[in-house]
C-alpha cells in the first residue's frame, strides 16, 4: 500500500449527548501539528473511560470510503457533509476494514501506531446521527472502523501521509475479525475464535471476547 493522505485530524472534549450522559462524540477539526501521545490525541478525551479511550482504543480511525453509503439512507443528514460523523480521530480514502488487518503497524505524521481491535458499534453514533437501525446496519455490513495503540508518540496533521510499514497478519483483516467477534460468524467457527484468543496484536478485551465465544 502506498501512502494516503490523512485527510482529517479530529479532538472533542465531553459534553451533554443524551441528558446528562456525557459523550465525547462530537469532534472538531484540528488545524496543525497534533500530538499523539500514548492515550491518543492530545486534546482528546473520552466520557466513557469503561468503554472507550485507555492503550488499546487511544486512536479511532473511520474510513470516508463510506460516507456516501450511509448518506445514501440519510440524505438529509448534514453531518455527513465532512468527516467527523461518526467520532472518529483520523479519516482517510483508500483503506476500509476489508485491507487493514489486526497487527498492522502505520506511520501516521511521526508517530507508530498498530490496529488493535475493530470498533464496537454503540448507542452515542445512532443517537447523534439520529438513526435508531444505525448499530445493527454496521453489525450488518461491517462498516465499523478501528482503533489504533500508539507503539512511538510522535506528531500528525492533515495533509500527513498514512504509511504502512509492517503487516504479520494479512490473514486477519479487520472485517474478518469483526464478522466473527461480533457479527456472529464465529459461531460456526470456533477455530478461528480460539487462533484469535491468542493473537498478541488483538486487543485484550477482544482476545478473552474470543475466548468466551470460542
Amino acid at each position: 500500500m502506498t501512502g494516503l493522505t490523512i485527510e482529517a485530524v479530529l479532538t472533542g472534549t465531553a459534553r451533554p449527548l443524551r441528558g446528562e450522559e456525557m459523550s465525547a462524540i462530537a469532534k472538531a477539526p484540528r488545524h496543525g501539528a497534533v500530538v499523539v501521545k500514548p492515550l491518543g490525541l492530545d486534546g482528546d478525551e473520552q466520557a466513557d473511560t469503561v468503554h472507550h479511550g485507555g492503550i488499546d482504543m487511544a486512536i479511532h480511525h473511520y474510513p470516508r470510503d463510506h460516507y456516501a453509503w450511509w448518506m445514501e439512507r440519510m440524505p438529509d443528514q448534514p453531518l455527513l457533509d465532512a468527516a467527523g460523523a461518526f467520532g472518529e480521530n483520523i479519516s482517510t480514502t483508500g483503506l476500509d476494514e476489508h485491507t487493514a488487518c489486526i497487527g498492522d503497524r502505520y506511520r501516521l505524521g511521526t508517530a507508530l501506531v498498530e490496529i488493535s481491535q475493530g470498533r464496537q458499534p454503540c448507542w452515542k453514533p445512532a443517537h447523534r446521527l439520529g438513526r435508531p437501525a444505525l448499530v445493527a446496519e454496521i453489525v450488518k455490513t461491517g462498516r465499523s472502523g478501528w482503533y489504533y495503540r500508539v507503539i512511538e508518540p510522535g506528531v500528525v496533521a492533515v495533509g500527513d501521509v498514512l504509511t504502512l510499514e509492517r503487516r504479520p497478519y494479512p490473514e486477519w483483516a479487520v472485517a474478518r475479525v469483526f464478522g466473527l467477534i461480533v457479527g456472529g460468524a464465529g459461531k460456526a467457527d470456533p477455530a478461528s475464535l480460539k487462533t484469535l484468543a491468542g493473537l498478541k496484536p488483538l486487543s485484550a478485551e477482544w482476545r478473552d471476547r474470543a475466548r468466551s465465544l470460542a
